[in-house]
């Protein structure tokens, strides 16, 4: 089962109210109709779930999904702006709430939703435009082929009148919603919203610093939480002074959470169950940070106490030492071939833990009253969120309201929901509405981190200098004894260049160690791209070819390779790459001045087909500069958002480098090390570098950008160090003293 099918598997009438439903759960319209049965002066007309129009012509779109800087908010009613053919000067934009029944699923992950809603929210758009027909063409006593729409519009052909959105919103009452299959979607020619540049909705407020987020959520009596748990996760607390903190001015409870340590590590994507703490509450956050920091919690023992890093490390060599724990892939015979190969190289590499490191803290607000609880959550998750805490608090999900806030940054962390469970927890214990917001050290110590790795390499090429044998022991980790890793921490048979070398071997061990992981942007593929594209690599020096070059005779050429759910677009990825040798000169990077080089990588990832070229600078003390990287991508016919999506390659590409230049997570007595950006850095301003992006249009139909152009940026940055240097760097994150000369 892909990552993909993980995350979809996870997030589970009468003419006036009815759903309409296209494909296999595809696409759901909830037309809530019979809420237009009002006085002819209500300000704004629902012609559905995700359209209402006001008499001015002002058009309200219901942006469904979670925000969290991928610019879904915009991206995805842009889709339905299209087809409505209203101008996009004339929209406004709400965020949902939590409303499966409505909405079907609503979430923010996998580079999902424009895969997901590609089809399905245009058609949204066109049946509210034909319900508008209908009920202009009712009025006119005329057939709707007479009809045509224009800029929020409607329009007799034959006599030119015309009648504004605005004017027929209430007249729809009466028109019985098309089937949205019937209807024939606008020919791309005609597009006059997607494709064009346009600006994240909330940009203004962004910038102005007004309210917005999560963290800024105020509501009536509002109280404030801190809440603190053990070092070593899922620890049990032994004593805390309660009293102390009571004595805190400002305190008003501090309270001991049993938990549940089972709960650290759940099944599925719902997050953590409630885990043992002490919460601190009181009328103002400082108060609630100064009584905790007087609790004095002593924790109980816990059998993980003694997990490291260093301990992680001397188990993956011992484990590649001895035998495999189990064969993924067996292709012809890797032990004969590399005896028969021209040049072989083996090589070690390795990648750490990795914190999401959102700028904003996990943090959630949530009101307890009269047996009902409402939430608002910065989530990314929000149904699965709202199950978790019915069934720890014991209450009926429909009991549970969730408000989507937009996310300071998410990344695949607030796709778990611990901070909401906690947050609804402590609300009931204290009936008052409460905001629980963690400190940015809570935020490192209890992440649920990208999984660290180890690969034990193994390549051969032939006299002709053909990839022909390849072996990897990839040593990684798990936190229970079904054999299974821990989340985000496997990696498929099919992970490239399987299926494209004759003979290959995939191994795997696995380190138990208990310690919650889960998606990080591109989770997988943000590791294991900078291990199998630098080997790669490194066996292009070996067989003293053009690296880009290898790449593309190790493609072949066939277009498709593999059957579904593990096809692999051959055609596509020979594309990018040719694009990228293009756009970045690489034919001319021998005249490089010395200390400088160029590198490529590519990879195929939520559904994106991507190749990277790195150019960098390493001095002589080992000091790494990134001068620039080209992007080409294929993500099919057409860019919904060009605003949006360079946005989201060049943020990629910045996060996937600091990642590799700064960025790991350490254990020692079973505990996180880091605890801030002081020891945990993310990439400066002045690091930065240009990102140059070029979209190759394809006919293949769009897929998402918030993760794919990620995985290469680490390999083409490491193989241009190579280039630049000949130092080649097995382990992140980057130091100095790699690369010193």
């Amino acid at each position: 089962m892909t990552y993909h099918d993980k995350l979809l598997k996870a997030f589970g009438a009468n003419r006036r109210e009815v759903l309409v439903s296209v494909g296999a759960g595809g696409l759901t319209l909830g037309f809530a109709m019979a809420g237009q049965a009002q006085a002819e002066d209500d300000a704004v007309k629902p012609l559905n779930a995700y359209v209402s129009v006001a008499p001015s012509g002002m058009v309200t779109i219901t942006a469904k999904n979670p925000e969290v800087g991928q610019g879904v908010k915009t991206m995805l009613p842009m889709l339905i702006a299209e087809e409505l053919d209203v101008p996009w000067d004339s929209v406004r934009i709400e965020q949902a709430d939590n409303d499966p029944k409505a909405f079907g699923r609503q979430f923010a992950g996998g580079s999902m939703a424009t895969p997901l809603h590609w089809d399905e929210l245009r058609r949204v758009g066109a049946v509210a435009r034909a319900m508008l027909i209908q009920a202009a063409a009712t009025a006119w006593n005329c057939g709707p082929g007479d009809c045509a729409t224009d800029a929020g519009a409607v329009i007799h052909r034959p006599s030119g009148r015309k009648r504004t959105y605005g004017s027929l919103a209430l007249a729809c009452a009466g028109v019985t919603p098309p089937d949205p299959k019937s209807l024939t979607l606008k020919d791309p020619k005609a597009y006059r919203i997607l494709g064009k540049f346009t600006p994240q909705y909330d940009v203004a407020k962004i910038v102005n610093g007004e309210p917005l987020f999560g963290i800024d959520v105020r509501r009536p009596g509002m109280l404030y939480a801190s809440i603190v748990k053990a070092p070593v996760f899922g620890a049990r607390v032994a004593s805390a002074d309660l009293d102390a903190a009571r004595a805190v001015k400002g305190v008003k409870k501090a309270f001991v959470i049993e938990g549940d340590p089972n709960g650290l590590f759940p099944q599925g994507m719902t997050g953590q169950g409630l885990l043992p703490a002490v919460v601190v509450v009181a009328d103002n956050w400082w108060a609630a940070r100064k009584g905790r920091d007087a609790l004095n919690v002593t924790w109980a023992d816990h059998p993980t106490a003694k997990l490291s890093t260093r301990g992680f490390d001397e188990q993956a060599a011992a484990f590649n030492a001895g035998t495999p724990q189990k064969n993924a892939r067996n292709d012809g015979d890797v032990a004969a071939a590399l005896k028969a190969s021209a040049r072989t190289v083996e090589a070690v590499y390795s990648y750490p833990f990795l914190s999401h490191a959102n700028l904003e803290p996990q943090n959630c607000t949530a009101e307890f009253k009269d047996g009902k609880l409402e939430i608002w959550a910065p989530t990314q998750n929000p149904e699965p969120g709202r199950q978790l805490t019915a069934k720890t608090l014991g209450l009926k999900p429909e009991d549970i309201t969730v408000h989507m806030i937009r996310g300071g940054g998410g990344f695949g962390r607030r796709l778990a929901n611990d901070y909401m469970v906690e947050a609804a927890w402590v609300a009931r214990e204290v009936g008052a509405p409460v905001k629980l917001l963690w400190t940015r050290e809570d935020d490192m110590a209890h992440d649920h981190y990208r999984p660290g790795g180890y690969h034990f390499f193994k390549g051969g090429v032939d006299a002709d200098g053909a990839l022909i044998a390849l072996q990897d022991h990839f040593v990684t980790f798990t936190n229970n004894t079904s054999g299974q890793p821990s989340p985000s921490a496997g990696m498929a048979a099919s992970e490239f260049p399987a299926r494209f070398v004759p003979n290959v071997k995939y191994d795997v061990s696995m380190i138990r160690a208990d310690i919650p992981t889960g998606p990080l942007r591109a989770p997988g593929s943000n590791a294991l791209s900078f291990v199998f594209q630098s080997f790669i690599d490194e066996m292009a020096h070996a067989a003293n070819a053009d690296p880009l070059a290898f790449q593309i005779k190790l493609l072949g050429t066939q277009d498709v390779v593999g059957e579904a759910p593990a096809r692999y677009g051959a055609g596509r990825m020979r594309g990018v790459l040719k694009a990228v040798g293009e756009m970045s000169g690489w034919a001319n990077r021998g005249k490089l001045p010395k200390g400088e080089g160029l590198g490529v990588a590519c990879y195929y990832s939520h559904q994106g087909y991507f190749a990277e070229v790195a150019h960098v600078a390493v001095a002589g003390d080992g000091t790494l500069k990134v001068r620039k990287v080209w992007v080409a991508a294929d993500v099919g016919s057409q860019i919904i958002n060009p605003a949006g999506a360079i946005n989201q390659v060049q943020g990629s590409v910045l996060d996937g480098v600091s990642e590799a230049q700064h960025q790991a997570i350490t254990f020692e007595n079973g505990a996180t090390v880091q605890s801030n950006f002081t020891d945990y850095p993310l990439m400066r301003i002045a690091e930065s570098f240009p990102v140059e992006v070029k979209f190759l249009k394809t006919d293949f139909p769009p897929t998402g950008l918030g993760e794919p152009a990620l995985p290469p940026a680490l390999p083409a940055v490491t193989n241009a160090i190579f280039a630049a240097s000949g130092k080649r760097v097995r382990s992140l994150p980057i130091t100095p003293d790699m690369l010193k000369a």
